[in-house]
């Protein structure tokens, strides 16, 4: 019996996780027939059930009242005219293998580019800003779009963080600061900044776009590797080495071309943007003292859950000394005006904070360090009170035995004169 439940659990699962490949990849098919599966980016992944459930997206975006999704036709004709008239100078091409990309945005994925619009508006002027400061083509800012889903929280199975998804390392390398209360991978702005000059980099080694994007996904190595198999010369570009890129790339530019596609394109598919609640205007202050994500709440007129949504960077709700702090700008005044008794109420904030890191209370916390101070103070006093008598012992028994020494000595001393 439990034999046959271990074989049908086995084949239970197979078929889950069949299921779940089947649903990451795309099949497409070659002018020769074959079939070939690719890989889809984790962002193009999610759904938008799951996108919702993240905390800062939970409250702040809903369906519009106007919301009408529905099928609309559209040929390889119509998408061509559509791509060429996307003003950019990266190359996007429509073939067999971006076309399924771009079903896959326009059909099943309706209701996550409806999520992610809605998240655009917020997060796009950082990006543009950035690739702006670097000269790099603006359709760079949709690369988010296939990494999280454009989650500042979001963390990939092989440990990338944020909306850019930077590993720790490239990240470093980037200049973006991680340590236990902060993680600037997560930080919109500043990782922006080291996404737009990451690709720069990129893109100066290969000197094109679709190679540079390939890169930014699986390494500059794999790329130089892959040019160097067939002997590339200089005119190379992401078609060229297209079958020596690993398995997960070959599906990441097409990925681009399609997201690129749907978010300028998404009317033509009856895709409604999820209105946002966000604010259109923040601003950020620098903050003097360790402070906590509840007492600015306190006194700003905001809530922790939209501080989160504004600061995602900050791992456990506390701003350390000289961090930014981003706020609707009508609650700037009020951070200003409270500073000094903002920071004056978070006395005990750090014990709480590291307490709940361990999963222990304060309290609880405090009570054992007292308990283990009383106790030390008790074995210690034992200890002394031991000793003290020990040496009272020795110093009783000393008197004695000198005693004894002298009473025989003055005997002897007696028998002699005798």
């Amino acid at each position: 019996m439990n034999k046959k439940w271990y074989i049908m659990m086995a084949f239970a699962a197979t078929m889950a996780c069949n299921n779940v490949w089947a649903q990451n990849v795309i099949t497409v098919e070659d002018e020769d027939g074959e079939t070939e599966e690719i890989e889809m980016p984790e962002g193009m992944t999610v759904e938008a059930d799951s996108i919702l459930q993240d905390f800062d997206n939970r409250t702040r975006l809903a369906q519009g009242n106007n919301a009408l999704i529905k099928d609309l036709p559209y040929d390889d004709d119509i998408l061509v005219d559509r791509l060429a008239h996307i003003p950019t100078t990266i190359e996007m091409p429509l073939n067999n293998i971006t076309r399924k990309f771009i079903d896959q945005y326009c059909n099943r994925m309706k209701n996550s580019v409806s999520v992610m619009l809605g998240s655009a508006n917020f997060y796009m002027p950082f990006f543009e800003e950035a690739l702006e400061k670097y000269g790099l083509p603006l359709e760079l800012k949709y690369l988010p779009v296939i990494e999280s889903a454009l989650r500042p929280t979001a963390q990939s199975h092989a440990g990338a963080v944020g909306l850019w998804q930077f590993m720790l390392a490239t990240g470093k390398n980037y200049g973006l600061e991680v340590n236990t209360l902060v993680d600037e991978r997560r930080d919109p702005v500043k990782a922006s900044y080291a996404a737009a000059h990451y690709l720069s980099d990129l893109y100066e080694r290969f000197g094109d776009w679709g190679l540079a994007i390939a890169a930014y996904n699986c390494g500059e190595n794999a790329v130089s590797k892959a040019l160097l198999r067939i002997g590339a010369g200089p005119e190379a570009d992401y078609w060229t080495v297209y079958n020596q890129l690993p398995r997960e790339t070959r599906g990441y530019v097409p990925a681009f071309i399609a997201a690129t596609y749907v978010m300028n394109y998404y009317c033509d598919h009856g895709i409604t943007p999820m209105e946002a609640s966000l604010p259109n205007e923040t601003d950020t202050v620098i903050v003097t003292k360790e402070v906590g994500f509840e007492h600015i709440a306190a006194k700003c007129g905001v809530t922790v859950e939209e501080l989160r949504t504004l600061n995602p960077q900050y791992r456990r709700d506390i701003i350390p000394v000289d961090y930014a702090l981003r706020l609707p700008t009508h609650a700037i005044e009020a951070f200003i005006l409270n500073e000094d008794s903002i920071y004056a109420s978070n006395t005990g904030m750090r014990r709480r904070v590291i307490a709940d890191i361990y999963d222990q209370p304060a309290t609880t916390t405090v009570k054992k360090a007292t308990t283990r101070s009383r106790a030390t103070a008790k074995r210690s006093t034992r200890k002394s009170r031991v000793k003290a008598s020990s040496s009272r012992r020795r110093s009783t028994a000393s008197r004695k035995s000198s005693s004894r020494k002298s009473t025989a000595k003055r005997k002897s001393t007696r028998r002699r004169r005798r």
